[in-house]
């Protein structure tokens, strides 16, 4: 059996920074009270130019020359987002054709803020069926698009960003040891965005009631965040064959101090075994965990052969863990510039577009003989 580690990783976020200081114009609000009930001094938001596509291939292309691969050597991407571009489409398509990627399938995956950890999950599991060798794993955002600017409640939490791991099959153990994938739907309206799909269709009148923003119950929300995120670590370290002794770092969602506290005392763990960015970047949602993860191996916290556990709730309502023995780059000798794909990305594009004009116009006048 083939065992799936992660070989790359990269992030990207927006320069655009939005401080506390900046809301408590916008609202009635100031830093002191934002930093209290949530940690958050400053969070990213992405300027008109920028998607979740846009800073997906960002974070990819440095993902992919940490893992020193080629965009055509991916078999599957998996974008987790709670805010894609369209309903379809997918955004994973569009990273795609951006990376030039070929030979991979793409779909995306709707699991809130848990998403990444789904994502990494189902990217493992096909490793280990045999079925790919590489995939590609993205948790995207542009939350402040649908977030109500009036609703301080809400506007204070979240921010935009990317990140990514690349996935690859070896023979030498480690990487993805187990995960917990949980859910309960009964909390659906806890966490989510009304608007836009098929039960309340983008008209005026949905505009006019703010369906097209998030709504939270965060009292509630609170509430079940801090059971979850330690009963869900305990799972996935039981499931690996493991002791919370054996674990160096806890990488938890960064949606709020106090849960990350909550979930510490929880597991009688110091807050020092977790990984906590929150501060800088807000809730991110499918992203914070990548984009913790990548600033953890830069600050020379996260080293080869550490075991981690990733855990992380959120609307659906869902949650999960997954714990992996970090061992980073699989060796190889040739050095490879992912970047210098994006150019052959672009033109594969338009010739693809040319390609099917051409095919229509044969096929209709075949059709029409």
């Amino acid at each position: 059996m083939a065992y799936a580690h992660i070989t790359g990783w990269g992030m990207s976020v927006p320069d655009q920074v939005l401080t506390n200081d900046d809301l408590a114009k916008m609202v009635d609000t100031n830093d002191a009270w934002i930093r209290e009930r949530t940690g958050i001094r400053e969070r990213r938001i992405a300027r008109a130019n920028q998607f979740p596509s846009t800073l997906g291939v960002e974070a990819s292309l440095k993902a992919l020359q940490v893992a020193n691969l080629k965009p055509t050597e991916i078999d599957l991407i998996i974008c987790a987002s709670s805010t894609p571009e369209y309903i379809f489409p997918a955004t994973a398509c569009l990273i795609q054709d951006q990376l030039g990627a070929v030979k991979a399938g793409a779909f995306d995956l709707s699991a809130a803020c848990t998403g990444f950890i789904y994502a990494t999950n189902m990217a493992a599991q096909s490793i280990r069926s045999g079925s790919i060798k590489n995939a590609l794993v993205i948790g995207a955002e542009t939350v402040s698009r649908f977030i109500n600017w009036k609703d301080r409640n809400t506007c204070i939490l979240f921010g935009d960003g990317a990140g990514a791991f690349v996935l690859q099959a070896s023979d030498i153990p480690g990487g993805v040891l187990s995960a917990v994938m949980r859910s309960d739907g009964s909390g659906g309206d806890l966490l989510s965005i009304p608007g836009g799909g098929s039960r309340h269709p983008m008209t005026e009148a949905a505009v006019h009631e703010g369906k097209q923003y998030i709504h939270m119950d965060g009292k509630e929300v609170y509430r079940f965040a801090t059971r979850v995120m330690a009963q869900a670590t305990k799972e996935v370290i039981d499931a690996a064959g493991l002791k919370i002794e054996d674990i160096q770092w806890i990488i938890p969602h960064q949606a709020n101090i106090r849960i990350i506290q909550a979930a510490a005392k929880g597991l009688k763990l110091p807050m020092e075994r977790f990984v906590v960015n929150v501060e800088r970047y807000g809730n991110t949602s499918t992203a914070s965990i990548p984009i913790a993860m990548v600033e953890a191996v830069q600050n020379g916290q996260l080293k080869a052969g550490d075991k981690i556990v990733m855990v992380g709730f959120g609307g659906g309502l869902t949650w999960g863990a997954l714990a992996a023995q970090w061992t980073g780059p699989l060796p190889d000798g040739h050095r490879v510039h992912p970047e210098q794909y994006r150019t052959y990305a672009r033109l594969r594009s338009v010739l693809r577009r040319v390609f099917r004009f051409i095919e229509g116009l044969i096929w209709g006048r075949n059709s029409g003989a």
